[in-house]
């Protein structure tokens, strides 16, 4: 079963930007100008929009395959959030954001 969403045109940038600045509030801005100047940022937080759907789906699958489902799912997640939280220290656009704290 697949989980990831249809791609619209608008949206996914949307979802990408709510599901990174959901998890780095402190971020916002520095995320938002990511956004604009990145396409594999762009693209990293879309992974982890969708990952973060499918592991909200995961408990409409079969119970035998459930448990295996949501552990990837979580790993994902955990993993495209370490990834957008590096990408977020390692760029200027933090310096410019006038937040120099570091994501959790």
């Amino acid at each position: 079963m697949n989980f990831v969403m249809p791609i619209e045109d608008g949206s996914d940038r949307r979802r990408a930007t709510t599901a990174a600045t959901r998890r780095f509030p402190q971020f916002e801005l520095a995320i938002r100008r990511l956004m604009d100047r990145s396409e594999s940022f762009r693209d990293m937080c879309e992974e982890l929009a969708d990952a973060e759907f499918a592991l909200s789906r995961v408990d409409e699958i079969t119970p035998e395959l459930r448990g295996a489902r949501r552990a990837e799912w979580q790993e994902l997640v955990d993993r495209l959030v370490g990834e957008v939280g590096a990408a977020l220290l390692n760029t200027d656009a933090t310096g410019k954001s006038g937040s120099n704290r570091r994501p959790r």
